[in-house]
């Protein structure tokens, strides 16, 4: 015999259906909340000075145009710094009033420190003679004007070659030729066409100049400082997984909540 006749039971259908529907409620709530536990779990993100995809890949533009002073190497210095401990893999393109592609895609982030002693200033050695940075590859036969967009362009193409579009990382002053605007207009365009994310590091630029970059791009974008060479965090932060252990505390506590509104039938003598 697997039931009990009860005489009363009718009465207790109203009761039986609403214990049975906050059961399943409760149930899908775990399930939906381990679900979304896993998929946050396995999409970490790596945040130096702007965040970036753990598992995805970065193409770094480097702006080395003359606006670029040498007061603000030193926070080219800090950004390469930080990026090559990200742990992350980048393609580098470096630009004037052109540009190229100075590291492929996939090169791990540690390659891009050799290049942090070009814009590292030595230490004074002599009385009465400041230092200076010492020379770099580019200052002689490729440093120029500024176009922003000939370094942008070069990014998307690269960023694009695969199923999912990379990261790209402006590093720039974002002290832009005039005549260049309506071209960087039209390549941020195509950014946001294509779902191209962007980061901007800026080399303490100037008001006006982020308003321009406010204004082409919607919304307006975060633009992080970039941090000298001395202030450059000594290894990279992965933010606390806040999102992860909420969903997970969820979990529990939905799983807890069912188990209660669910307690084994006891016997007993009266």
């Amino acid at each position: 015999m697997s039931a009990i006749p009860l005489a009363d039971a009718p009465a207790l259908r109203p009761t039986a259906r609403r214990t049975f529907a906050l059961r399943q409620l409760l149930a899908l709530l775990v399930v939906g909340a381990v679900i979304a536990a896993v998929f946050v779990a396995r999409h970490p993100h790596t945040q130096t000075i702007v965040p970036l995809p753990a598992g995805g890949q970065t193409v770094l533009v480097l702006d080395l145009s003359a606006s670029i002073s040498s007061d603000t190497f030193s926070r080219i210095g800090g950004t390469l710094a930080a990026l090559s401990r990200s742990g992350t893999r980048f393609g580098l393109v470096v630009f004037s009033d052109q540009a190229y592609e100075a590291m492929p895609p996939g090169t791990p982030s540690a390659d891009l420190a050799p290049l942090v002693r070009y814009f590292t200033l030595p230490n004074q050695k002599t009385p009465g003679f400041a230092p200076s940075f010492p020379p770099n590859p580019w200052e002689s036969t490729f440093t120029g004007g500024t176009r922003i967009s000939a370094g942008l362009d070069l990014a998307h193409t690269i960023a694009t070659v695969g199923r999912h579009p990379a990261t790209v990382v402006l590093v720039s002053d974002l002290d832009d030729d005039p005549g260049d605007i309506p071209r960087l207009a039209s390549v941020l365009l195509a950014y946001r066409r294509d779902h191209v994310p962007m980061r901007i590091v800026g080399l303490d630029p100037s008001p006006d100049d982020v308003a321009l970059f406010d204004k082409l791009l919607s919304p307006a974008p975060v633009i992080a400082q970039a941090p000298l060479l001395s202030q450059a965090p000594p290894h990279d932060v992965t933010p606390f997984p806040w999102t992860l252990v909420a969903l997970s505390l969820l979990a529990a506590a939905a799983l807890a909540a069912r188990v209660s509104w669910a307690p084994p039938l006891e016997w007993g003598r009266s």
